[in-house]
């Protein structure tokens, strides 16, 4: 007996297809931004924020910036998977994409420690600490 395949399989088969698309596409943009952040970080981001440290120390002060970003992720998870329970978990998606992309976008905006002082290098840490939290998040919810 051949049991033909019904209707909602065929959307349910569908709707596993875009969000897989969706989830590689958004995993191919993580990381391509991880990629663009960690060469800045080894090229740029010394002698434009952490200078006054020495081209050595700003050097690794710059690459702990690259992996301060990896603790917070823990954390990103756990009030995504909570709060995503209480109010939704799209709507925990949306909040967490939208944190990623206003965090990337003022990254790329920072005046530097000589426009702003030790303003620069704080907001940088705080910035990349909210796309851990947001990275975690996407994950998590």
């Amino acid at each position: 007996m051949s049991i033909a395949a019904s209707p909602n399989t065929r959307i349910e088969k569908s709707n596993q297809r875009r969000v897989a698309f969706a989830t590689v596409i958004g995993t191919t943009v993580e990381w391509y931004d991880f990629f663009i952040y960690a060469t800045a970080a080894g090229l740029v981001f010394p002698q434009l924020f952490f200078e006054p440290a020495g081209s050595r120390i700003g050097l690794l002060i710059s690459f702990a910036s690259v992996g301060i970003s990896f603790l917070f992720r823990p954390l990103g998870a756990f009030l995504a998977g909570h709060y995503g329970d209480k109010i939704g978990r799209r709507a925990m998606l949306v909040l967490t994409l939208s944190l990623m992309g206003a965090a990337t976008t003022l990254i790329g905006v920072l005046p530097t420690y000589d426009t702003a002082g030790l303003l620069a290098p704080v907001l940088l840490l705080l910035l990349r600490i909210l796309q851990g939290v947001s990275a975690g998040g996407e994950w998590g919810g």
